[in-house]
């Protein structure tokens, strides 16, 4: 099958900026609406081959974050608002009425996850189901740093450093740094990512503005985005709460498995029903395990 074959790549304008996407040739017809998001270091490429699986089954749509890919790069606010995760959230909302979607399920990894958890809570009445895979929410897993925390994803603590401290560290090596990023998290090695979407990541990357916007969203993540946190949680009768329906996957060989009990953490966090499961996986996961993935979508965005 040829290259994201079924799908073209268009541009929505949005909330002053251009979001990147593919989005299926043939109209919708019958088939639900899913909203893939991708996460750090990446693009929506890494849905490639789950994508092939699930191209019948949904209205598939799989954007480039604010930030990433050919998407927008503004440079960063002083206070990062325009990286948090309700922002880009905003800016999935905004897509998804560029394309007709009153209502859509949502799957992020990584990144992606943190705004499909946000866009759950902010836009309850548009997400129909919810799934993230391989993370934990961001502010319990900020509250539990310790050595093996910090040492694992030190670059939660590296790229929150004021601008432009990592962004000329990371920009004097870019491609062995995306390397290694790829290759970690119980990963060995970028073996399982196909030629087409390394040489697309490996393309992005060095894209003006792409690795300053990716400091700024873990900036985000480090300051606005946990005031968000906090301000949801304390809101009365859990009205903060995950409503829809939500599938957690993770791998068995990466950070989160590790250090984290991500299935209690996000049954925490929602009112609805939570269930998960761990896949023989590192962090990667769309990409080392794609047709379990799909498996796991189908049977869940269509239950």
């Amino acid at each position: 099958m040829a290259w994201f074959d079924g799908f073209e790549q268009r541009t929505f304008e949005v909330n002053g900026v251009r979001i990147h996407a593919r989005v299926p040739t043939h109209p919708q017809g019958t088939r639900p609406a899913l909203l893939l998001l991708h996460g750090f270091p990446q693009t929506h490429v890494l849905w490639h081959r789950v994508a092939r699986q699930l191209r019948h089954d949904f209205y598939l749509v799989m954007p480039d974050l604010r930030g990433y890919g050919d998407s927008s790069k503004p440079a960063g606010l002083a206070d990062h608002s325009n990286y948090s995760k309700r922002t880009l959230a905003a800016d999935m909302v905004a897509l998804m009425d560029a394309l007709g979607m009153a209502q859509f399920g949502v799957c992020g990894h990584d990144r992606g996850g943190r705004v499909a958890h946000r866009l759950a809570g902010d836009h309850r009445e548009r997400v129909s189901r919810l799934c993230v895979i391989d993370i934990a929410p961001t502010l319990d897993m900020y509250a539990a740093t310790d050595f093996a925390y910090a040492r694992a994803y030190y670059h939660w603590f590296h790229l929150i450093q004021p601008t432009p401290l990592p962004e000329t560290m990371i920009l004097g090596a870019p491609l062995p740094y995306l390397h290694t990023k790829l290759g970690g998290w119980g990963g060995s090695g970028t073996g399982f990512i196909e030629p087409e979407a390394l040489a697309e990541y490996e393309r992005c990357f060095v894209l003006p503005g792409t690795v300053h916007s990716m400091c700024e969203d873990y900036r985000a993540s480090a300051g606005i985005d946990l005031d968000h946190d906090r301000a949801s949680r304390a809101l009365p009768d859990g009205a903060g709460r995950i409503a829809c329906d939500t599938l957690v996957l993770w791998g068995e060989r990466g950070v989160v498995q590790q250090l984290f009990n991500p299935l209690a953490l996000w049954q925490a966090q929602c009112s609805a029903t939570v269930r998960g499961v761990a896949l023989p996986a590192g962090h990667f996961i769309p990409e080392e395990l794609p047709e379990l993935t799909a498996q796991h979508l189908r049977e869940f965005f269509h239950g």
